[in-house]
């Protein structure tokens, strides 16, 4: 196995992954490279050699390896298995892999099945492991980001409020699969699209039916821009609620275009943007999920 931990983890992150290394030792040989940069990836992959890579972090260092992996050809034939070490550790969650055992996480990684795993891949270079979503929900993780080193996943939630208070919604254009679902008259809260349940550390229940082996991305559209109705919908999010309000549209596609009023893109809780049209697309079973 090649094992990728983060060059930024703390001390007690530190100890937590040679726990799990020990675990892994036991199953099999162990090389671990370390990741600073973005620009290390390419020379980590370059020396897997066929091996089994194991990523020690949360839904964003997967984001990026996977990343790679489809960049160069290599995410079909390569087995890739989570220890989540994370601040939120959505996707390990949505798919059964131990977020709170390492122990347990490790077992997995090194003796589990790999098997395919659906991609969203935006337009460009991008892709999506979890869940991409734009409006309150992005503003949302703007809001946390500061916060998130001191107060890990607490911060989720203050952010939420945050942008709760301040987001007036978004005239936005969504397009799934051809079909207009909102026309850009009318403002939108949040639109985003899932491959497994939930956001921002299990605090939201996005998509609370996704399955990220059915080739198809759930996907959210929320209306709820009035005071009371914002309050009435984060509390519906929480407990996955929401598909069944009159101000939310929730539907299952492979084709969803966002444009309009300029907007920030929250992808597996990397930021970017702002942007004015996204386009994004299912890749069925486009990698390897040891689980």
């Amino acid at each position: 196995m090649l094992v990728v931990t983060n060059e930024l983890a703390g001390r007690a992150e530190a100890e937590a992954v040679e726990s799990a290394l020990d675990i892994l030792r036991e199953a099999g040989d162990v090389e671990t490279a370390t990741c600073g940069h973005v620009d290390d990836v390419d020379r980590i992959l370059d020396a897997r050699r066929g091996r089994r890579l194991v990523v020690v972090g949360g839904d964003g260092s997967l984001h990026t390896m996977v990343g790679a992996l489809l960049r160069r050809g290599e995410a079909a034939t390569c087995e890739v298995a989570l220890i989540p070490l994370g601040t939120g550790n959505d996707f390990a969650r949505g798919v059964g892999i131990p977020v709170d055992d390492l122990h347990a996480a490790a077992r997995i990684a090194a003796a589990g099945i790999a098997g395919p795993i659906d991609l969203i891949v935006a337009d460009g270079d991008g892709v999506v492991i979890n869940a991409v979503h734009v409006g309150a929900g992005a503003e949302a993780a703007l809001k946390a980001r500061p916060l998130k080193r001191h107060l890990k996943i607490a911060a989720f939630p203050i952010g939420a409020v945050l942008a709760g208070f301040t987001a007036r919604g978004w005239r936005l254009r969504v397009t799934v699969d051809g079909t207009l679902v909102s026309r850009g008259h009318r403002r939108v809260l949040m639109a985003g699209l899932s491959n497994a349940p939930t956001i921002a550390g299990g605090t939201g229940a996005l998509a609370p039916d996704a399955d990220p082996t059915d080739g198809l991305a759930d996907i959210t559209v929320s209306f709820a821009v009035g005071p009371l109705a914002r309050v009435g919908y984060a509390l519906a999010l929480r407990r996955g609620r929401h598909p069944g309000r009159d101000d939310v549209v929730h539907l299952r596609g492979r084709d969803v275009r966002i444009e309009g009023e300029p907007f920030h893109v929250n992808a597996d809780g990397e930021l970017t943007g702002p942007f004015r049209t996204r386009h994004w697309t299912v890749a069925p079973g486009a990698w390897l999920l040891v689980r």
